[in-house]
């Protein structure tokens, strides 16, 4: 019994010694950890007590292991509001981080039946179209394409993106009276892969939205973030 009290007890000062050096700032996100071998002649440990500690700050999302490679600290997702609408800007610079964007389709087009249904228009209606792609230092960390019904927003199209994000423009014009939400774990289409520099594999949020405004359908936006790079936080209150 003691033997088993003494192995706990090492891997999990071992655990803490590692986390303490992150919360200090010793280990800063993307640096490499001591090895099973290191940390196991620190602490005078067995490579199995080693192995155990580093496998549970991996399970906790403290570090990330590559096979043959070694162990680093894990870069922390940032929260982002799961109901709140806001500018992916502010989101960005909320988190530490430098917000820039990509352009990829800004244009009046005609509506497709699916965008019809989504935003009971007719057919024969316009509609405009755009596809941002927002970054952090450089990394996309969300693909934006958004739907807007010319009526409530027109002069969507002739707003520079690149100082302003469409987000903060349409809750500048077009007060949002009320907002649906469907999230869902997918894997994306090639060209938005392309778009995210990702794995085929990789796992990604999908965030479809729906807003009213002037009581007609304002906006139908399909947001999707890489998993790895992004979360989705929630709270709620009673009234």
């Amino acid at each position: 019994m003691a033997g088993s009290e003494q192995v706990f007890a090492l891997y999990d000062k071992i655990k803490k010694s590692v986390v303490k050096d992150i919360e200090l700032g010793k280990l800063k996100p993307d640096d490499r950890v001591p090895s099973e071998t290191q940390l196991a002649r620190i602490f005078n440990a067995s490579r199995m007590t080693a192995n155990r500690a580093l496998k549970e700050l991996t399970e906790e999302g403290r570090i990330v292991r590559a096979q043959g490679v070694g162990s680093f600290v894990a870069r922390p997702k940032p929260d982002v509001a799961l109901l709140e609408i806001k500018s992916i800007a502010k989101e960005i610079k909320d988190w530490g981080g430098v917000h820039s964007s990509q352009i990829m389709v800004l244009k009046e087009e005609k509506v497709t039946e699916q965008i019809a249904q989504n935003m009971d228009l007719n057919l024969e209606d316009t509609i405009f179209h755009s596809i941002i792609l927002h970054k952090d230092r450089g990394m996309c960390v969300q693909y934006s394409e958004r739907f807007i019904n010319p009526k409530v927003a027109p002069h969507y199209l002739s707003q520079d993106f690149k100082k302003i994000t469409p987000s903060e423009y349409l809750l500048e014009v077009a007060p949002i009276q009320e907002a649906e939400h469907i999230i869902e774990a997918v894997t994306c289409k090639s060209q938005i892969q392309k778009c995210l520099k990702i794995q085929p594999d990789e796992p990604c949020i999908s965030l479809k939205r729906r807003t009213w405004s002037f009581d007609v359908v304002a906006t139908y936006s399909i947001i999707i973030s890489p998993g790895s790079r992004y979360k989705l936080k929630g709270k709620f209150i009673r009234g």
